[in-house]
């Protein structure tokens, strides 16, 4: 498998900074016991409520003020750099799973 490699103009310190209070492993496990309390039909119904309106997400702001490029910014996401430009300029939205 080979390693993705993107540019940006932050320092690797920098870029680690940004997501040093996000926990990627305890999110994917939140979502999957959620998805899987929602398939069972115990969810709570603020969690059920939660996932038919997520809010609407500026990806543009978002991706600023992580100072990263779109090209870094789809790399990260999994998802092309046209994807990216299409929800900057409001052409698409991302889907519930990229909001989250």
């Amino acid at each position: 498998m080979s390693e993705k490699i993107f540019e940006s103009s932050l320092s690797m310190g920098k870029i680690e900074n940004n997501f040093k209070d996000i926990s990627f492993f305890d999110g994917v496990m939140e979502g999957l016991e959620e998805a899987l309390a929602y398939e069972k039909g115990t969810a709570k119904p603020e969690t059920v409520a939660r996932k038919h309106s997520l809010p609407d997400v500026n990806v543009s702001q978002i991706r600023n003020a992580l100072s990263m490029t779109q090209k870094a910014f789809a790399n990260v996401l999994g998802v092309s750099c046209r994807t990216v430009e299409a929800w900057g300029s409001g052409r698409s939205n991302p889907t519930p799973t990229a909001k989250n």
